[in-house]
């Protein structure tokens, strides 16, 4: 999930507020809490690790955790969090279209791409490598989650705009502009009463799709494909701002 040299340098701008915006919720915690309740210590990957909050969370329950992001940066502010020396837990850089040449095939138990990072996998070409690589690096019986926003279709306007994050400090805007058939992600963070800072400017990204999920997840192997609208499993509908699949 690659970004340019400039929206590297833009995301030093979010790391301080990530782990406010992008918290790890009951119901997140519950589902991943399902999914592993079997195996003792679980083998879990996270492509788009980011600050590390949800990986350090799973390794003091005992879980063996590897994380990846393109981000030194981010990385850091992941490494940083290491208190408990006898956790089993470790940060990589490293992108998606990598991950199989260096990491375990067959090793993982559950493989997640959450917080929208799925749509810096940046076309149809690399989306498929994406769910083949996934299912390569997962065991026999191991899980793949994803979420990304919900576009049931490819979006006709040329502007986009994501839901809002926010919290008291600080609020985050997102949008996905198209030029020439490619679609781009613009990121700003607005801090109370001050200017907005940019985060991501012209960030290449594709706005995957529930028919794209299905048909990538199929193509890859995956049999078992269950889409919901919130890391709750409730329905997916209309009024759902992003999905939640689980393939097997």
């Amino acid at each position: 999930m690659p970004y340019t040299v400039s929206n590297m340098d833009y995301l030093n701008n979010i790391i301080e507020y990530y782990d406010e915006l992008y918290p790890i919720t009951e119901s997140q915690k519950k589902l991943f809490t399902d999914l592993i309740q079997q195996k003792m210590p679980a083998h879990i990957l996270r492509i788009g690790c980011s600050t590390g909050l949800f990986e350090h969370y799973l390794a003091r329950l005992g879980h063996d955790v590897t994380g990846i992001d393109t981000s030194k940066e981010m990385l850091e502010s992941a490494n940083r969090r290491r208190r408990m020396p006898n956790t089993a837990i470790r940060f990589f850089q490293m992108s998606s279209i990598e991950m199989t040449r260096f990491l375990g095939k067959g090793f993982y138990d559950v493989i997640s791409c959450i917080n929208d990072k799925l749509l810096f996998v940046r076309d149809r070409t690399l989306m498929r490598k994406f769910f083949y690589d996934c299912r390569q690096l997962l065991s026999a019986t191991g899980t793949l989650v994803v979420q990304v926003p919900y576009f049931k279709q490819l979006p006709d306007a040329d502007t986009v705009p994501l839901p809002v994050r926010e919290n008291i400090r600080v609020k985050l805007t997102t949008s996905l502009t198209r030029r020439d058939d490619t679609w781009y992600m613009q990121q700003s963070l607005e801090h109370a009463g001050f200017r907005q800072v940019p985060v991501l400017r012209d960030a290449e990204v594709y706005p995957v799709t529930v028919q794209d999920l299905k048909e990538f997840a199929r193509e890859a192997g995956f049999t078992r494909i269950e889409l919901y609208g919130g890391y709750d499993l409730s329905p997916l509908s209309d009024d759902s701002s992003s999905v939640i699949a689980i393939l097997q």
